[in-house]
């Protein structure tokens, strides 16, 4: 009997422990495959709420954890099984911990007794996984879990996001104890939230700096995004007059058609933006971690500037380029702080706005209009004016990546999903499922290379058998094209190991025989007509898109040259 007033408190296994905490962190969709030591786990999600979205590879499953995380906000989760699948996931999680994205992985382990003895499938994936995720757990006793489930997601979430793993044994998973689900959680000496004493005094010189500048520029990154700091952005922009770039991970941000929009810097990044950068006199860097890619050779990076750098993040300070004024903040938070203590600069800065705009003048984004084969970037260009530029655009890595980057035209954040500090191909058709599932309503277009397309596109079966209407645009130039464009310009056109034509499949029949509509584009005059067709399809679409072979991604900074070294078509 129970005594009266006392609760009872229902013993339950860790399996069902793990699936009652994901529904309290209001977890709606679980990626992954089964597999046997996960399998008491696999059995009560079969009773949940929760939908399981069955992948046909864990890099796909970890991918579309990615795609929902980024297109929501949201943390994304991934469940499989132990060994190989296991290790299948690590690229996924590579992709997330790059780009600071918060997924919770929860990987199935063999039980707690032969830990350490090779067992059936066993690998370990603490040791594995430690340089690809903010933090991972192994759960040795089931009255930890519930606590090991709240810390991963507060983990994953806070500060700089990051995917965390949960490696689950399988006899823990059977073991039963007391569920109590911990509302309340602290870590000795992680506090991300917590402003730094000198916080009001950073803010106080950087905005002395802005104020003081003649020729300012804000750069922002992917942090930017993350924070929710769109408002705070368009608002300093918008008060100070004071021009915008910024990186790959952190377009839409800012809306490009807007005159202050420098758009993307870089390697691959406008004239004008680059040029901005390296002419500048205080360069504010707000939730952007100086990458290679953006930087060019780094000892020749915005020489004449002073530089603000504003990141959540103290590891990220200095880390590459050294910053005159360090903020550590959530961006959200210090932008609106900054924007309070600035003014309008436009009348201080003329003189730049107007250097600005002749470069932008000389220096426009171009290509071949008159081309007889089908140009990537004019595919491009007319999905983001059909779309009016308010769709989710998921990208693989190479080329197709960069011309997105440049000719989609982005205004919202989180509209752009791509793999942007590991470079992984095969990121776009899972993660564009996942953000669709995450989205729904919203049109999701991923736009791929033939290269790219090929080393995931096993999930067409999960878009086909689940119904996710993502359209997918296949730019097929029979090469894996970025790695041709640099062995034409670096390594006399020997094109070793860079054509995959020959041995590319035809798309049209492969979509097919998943049930998947499939559309060709097979000149310029196909482009509208087939883009508007699967807009309109109500389920998954694949349009093949046959491109020119030998087109080339400009303006290019190549690789040791300063940012303001650039390469262009003639």
């Amino acid at each position: 009997m129970i005594p009266p007033g006392k609760k009872q408190i229902m013993k339950l296994t860790g399996a069902q422990i793990l699936v009652r905490c994901l529904e309290k962190e209001g977890v709606e969709y679980v990626f992954g495959l089964p597999g046997g030591v996960i399998l008491p786990t696999f059995d009560i999600l079969y009773d949940s709420r929760i939908q399981l979205i069955l992948t046909k590879h864990e890099q796909g499953a970890a991918h579309m954890a990615d795609g929902y995380a980024r297109a929501t906000g949201r943390p994304g989760v991934c469940i499989v099984t132990s060994g190989p699948a296991a290790t299948n996931t690590v690229t996924g999680l590579a992709t997330a911990y790059m780009d600071s994205v918060p997924i919770v992985c929860i990987t199935g382990q063999v039980a707690t007794t032969v830990i350490g003895s090779d067992a059936f499938q066993e690998a370990d994936v603490l040791g594995i996984t430690r340089p690809v995720t903010k933090h991972n757990f192994l759960v040795k006793d089931v009255r930890d879990l519930a606590r090991i489930v709240r810390e991963a997601f507060y983990i994953a979430t806070s500060g700089k996001p990051g995917p965390v793993l949960i490696d689950f044994p399988v006899d823990v998973s059977r073991a039963k104890t007391d569920f109590v689900f911990p509302n309340d959680i602290s870590f000795r000496g992680y506090a991300p939230e917590k402003e730094p004493e000198d916080y009001e005094t950073q803010i106080g010189k950087a905005a002395e700096l802005t104020l003081a500048s003649k020729r300012p520029c804000l750069y922002a990154g992917g942090g930017a995004i993350a924070s929710g700091a769109e408002q705070e952005i368009r608002e300093f922009v918008a008060k100070t007059g004071i021009p915008i770039t910024t990186t790959l991970l952190g377009l839409g941000i800012f809306p490009e058609t807007h005159a202050s929009s420098l758009r993307m810097l870089g390697m691959h990044g406008t004239h004008y933006a680059n040029y901005a950068v390296q002419n500048s006199d205080v360069l504010i860097a707000v939730g952007a971690r100086f990458d290679d890619r953006v930087t060019g050779n780094i000892s020749k990076f915005a020489p004449k500037a002073k530089i603000i750098h504003i990141d959540i993040d103290p590891s990220a300070i200095s880390k590459t380029v050294r910053v005159d004024v360090a903020v550590v903040s959530d961006v959200k938070k210090a932008m609106a702080r900054l924007t309070q203590r600035v003014k309008d600069r436009r009348f201080e800065i003329r003189e730049w706005l107007v250097q600005i705009a002749a470069w932008k003048k000389k220096f426009p984004l171009k290509y071949n209009a008159k081309a007889k084969k089908i140009l990537q970037e004019y595919v491009i260009e007319k999905i983001g004016e059909l779309t009016r530029h308010r769709a989710i655009v998921v990208t693989g890595v190479g080329q197709h990546q960069m011309w997105t980057a440049q000719w989609y035209g982005f205004e919202k954040p989180r509209t752009l999903l791509t793999s942007g500090g590991l470079g992984t191909m095969g990121y776009g058709l899972p993660a564009a499922i996942g953000a669709r599932l995450g989205r729904p309503g919203t049109t999701v277009v991923c736009i791929d290379g033939d290269g790219s397309f090929q080393m995931t596109l096993t999930e067409l079966a999960t878009a086909a058998y689940y119904k996710v209407p993502v359209k997918v645009f296949i730019m097929d130039n029979g090469y894996y094209g970025m790695v041709r464009q640099w062995q034409e310009l670096f390594y006399k056109r020997r094109y070793s190991g860079s054509v995959i034509g020959p041995t590319n499949p035809d798309f049209v029949k492969l979509v097919e025989s998943y049930g998947i509509l499939a559309l060709k584009m097979r000149t310029p005059k196909d482009v509208i007509p087939m883009i508007k067709k699967a807009l309109a399809h109500k389920g998954p679409v694949v349009v093949h898109c046959k491109v020119a072979p030998e087109n080339n991604v400009y303006p290019m900074v190549p690789a040791g040259n300063a940012l303001d070294q650039i390469m262009d078509m003639a």
